[in-house]
């Protein structure tokens, strides 16, 4: 496992932005950064045993709304018995870059593991966005999702770097370039 100079958590509600703002960031630095899923090795697996296409999980699209309780349950089994697992498993497969970016931090047991694992080179933001821009972008409220640890966790964690709204555009320019004085790399 490589080691970056710098990791950035990005942490956020369903459609808030977290994966856009990633992509992004990513594109402004041009080289420098790579982004690591912690449900891309939950979703892995869930390719290979059902038979389904990682990159239809991988999407915004359907099949992983389909899926997506089924595949919270297996994951919150697999943090059960380690919480730290798919962390651990997404960086494993990080790309050598100066910066982490980590777009999909959704429980405390992440940020701890991540906090102990990597220290002083943690960064962390929360995006915020408002319940009627998150239905535009498709969101729907589901039972037994949107009201579990996986969408919750870090409701009430208040120890963030920064903190910013991603309501529209008409912000990107401006949330980038905070992001980019934040992990100061």
């Amino acid at each position: 496992m490589s080691c970056p100079n710098r990791v950035l958590l990005i942490s956020g509600k369903r459609k808030s932005g977290k994966d856009y703002i990633a992509e992004k960031l990513c594109t402004l630095l041009d080289g420098k950064c790579c982004i690591l899923r912690i449900s891309e090795p939950i979703k892995s697996y869930y390719a290979t045993t059902h038979n389904l296409s990682l990159e239809a999980l991988m999407s915004d699209g359907p099949l992983k709304e389909k899926y997506r309780k089924s595949m919270t349950e297996w994951s919150e089994e697999q943090r059960f018995k380690d919480p730290g697992c798919f962390c651990e498993a997404a960086c494993t497969k990080a790309e050598a870059k100066e910066l982490w970016i980590v777009s999909d931090v959704r429980r405390k047991t992440d940020m701890e593991w991540f906090k102990k694992t990597y220290g002083e080179k943690i960064r962390s933001v929360r995006i915020e966005t408002d319940l009627e821009t998150r239905k535009d972008r498709g969101w729907n409220f589901v039972e037994g999702i949107d009201d579990t640890i996986g969408e919750c966790g870090l409701d009430d964690y208040d120890s963030w770097d920064l903190m910013i709204n991603n309501n529209s555009d008409d912000t990107l320019k401006e949330n980038l370039q905070s992001l980019v004085k934040l992990i100061a790399i």
